[in-house]
């Protein structure tokens, strides 16, 4: 029996749904129409966590904010703008980052370890420090419970939509309110896309096991989304709980713990499918779960290793159920198995069985890629273990899109 999830989702959730939270987002001039500089206050001081990208080019503000939170896990606000990712920019890139920290801070009248920015955009271009700060300030005196949208929408580049959810669940008889956004669509294949996630949550929390609770859930939902295989030189996710709900601390050891952590996961695993849905110039949301496999790594590693296939996400676009596809990624894959006990399916469709075809009804499977979720199953019939990736298919307006990035 399937045990009934402990949390509600609500209708319309942001950032700022949470006891506490105020947000602000506006064009201060960085692009040229679109909103490029948001705010995050929390208007007490949260207990905070972040992941960030593993790749070794890395923007000041990734840099920056991870020796910030293993020096002092908390943090009271996030700056954040779109437009230009401040990354190989050298030095000045350094001294900008530090600037657009102190300069929040000001505004805010608070400390400056306890503001947090990030920057997406293009890569390469120095900072117009000026805009920015004009819009800090702006934002700055702007900010409100009302403000979570705004914030939302002005880190977007590419993105064609708002991600956005919150759930509320009850703690220790008190409701507690988690809230989230993240901004995604091209250049996404985090290893923990651009990548940007911030969650907050009323909840208090300790900040070692929300440090924890993150790289398990990271693991589990961001790291297992891709749209083209690259990982962004500015992706992070941060997470703040300013304990307003007043529960009891959580930590493993609390009864409410599971409930907690599940609440979190699907926050997280919602605005990753979001990500991925909206994959630059994709059309379909591609769910890639592997099951029979000796351990979750290996399902992981081999969901992951189908959703990134090129030729399995053409494949998917142009709705031709070429089965060999996804077997061949798998080979590929570098995990260990026997291809002679593979069986696959797409959506319900029984297309393979023991590393070969099967006579299927090909009507009914294309009918499947034809949809706007896509779901291929891979049953390895090796072990216990399994996992699921998300991606998307692979268009012609991919290339359009990237073709002019920067023009």
């Amino acid at each position: 029996m399937v045990k009934k999830a402990a949390y509600t989702v609500l209708p319309k959730g942001s950032v700022t749904a949470p006891l506490g939270y105020q947000a602000a987002g506006l064009h201060a001039g960085i692009k040229r129409k679109k909103k490029d500089v948001g705010l995050l206050l929390s208007t007490v001081p949260a207990a905070a966590a972040g992941v960030f990208t593993m790749n070794t080019v890395r923007a000041a503000c990734v840099t920056q904010n991870e020796q910030q939170l293993q020096a002092m896990p908390y943090l009271q606000a996030i700056v954040v703008n779109s437009g230009n990712a401040n990354a190989c920019t050298g030095a000045q890139g350094d001294a900008d980052a530090k600037a657009m920290q102190s300069h929040t801070a000001a505004e805010l009248g608070l400390p400056s370890h306890a503001v947090a920015i990030a920057s997406t955009g293009v890569i390469g271009v120095p900072m117009p420090m000026e805009t920015l700060k004009q819009g800090i300030t702006q934002a700055a005196g702007g900010v409100s419970e009302a403000g979570g949208d705004d914030f939302s929408e002005a880190m977007l580049t590419t993105d064609t939509c708002l991600k956005q959810i919150a759930v509320q669940l009850t703690i220790d008889g008190k409701t507690v309110t988690i809230g989230g956004a993240a901004k995604g669509s091209g250049m996404i294949h985090p290893n923990m896309a651009t990548m940007l996630a911030f969650v907050t949550t009323d909840a208090k929390v300790d900040p070692a096991a929300l440090q924890t609770l993150l790289r398990q859930t990271t693991d589990q939902t961001y790291n297992c989304i891709t749209v083209d295989g690259d990982t962004s030189t500015n992706d992070m996710v941060l997470v703040l709980a300013n304990g307003l709900a007043d529960n009891h601390t959580l930590t493993p050891a609390h009864p409410d713990w599971a409930d907690f952590a599940a609440a979190f996961r699907h926050v997280s695993e919602k605005l990753a499918k979001d990500i991925a849905r909206d994959g630059e110039g994709a059309t379909k949301l591609v769910e890639v779960h592997v099951k029979g496999a000796v351990s979750v790594s290996v399902a992981t590693q081999a969901a992951k290793k189908v959703v990134g296939s090129s030729l399995v996400k053409t494949a998917v676009f142009g709705a031709d159920a070429n089965w060999g596809r996804i077997l061949a990624a798998v080979g590929y894959s570098g995990i260990p198995f026997d291809a002679g006990r593979v069986n696959i399916w797409l959506g319900d469709v029984p297309v393979a069985q023991n590393g070969m075809g099967l006579s299927f009804d090909e009507e009914a499977a294309k009918a499947h890629l034809l949809g706007d979720t896509v779901q291929i199953t891979v049953d390895l019939n090796l072990g216990d273990a399994s996992a699921t990736a998300y991606g998307c298919d692979l268009t012609y307006d991919y290339v359009r899109i990237n073709a002019s990035y920067r023009t």
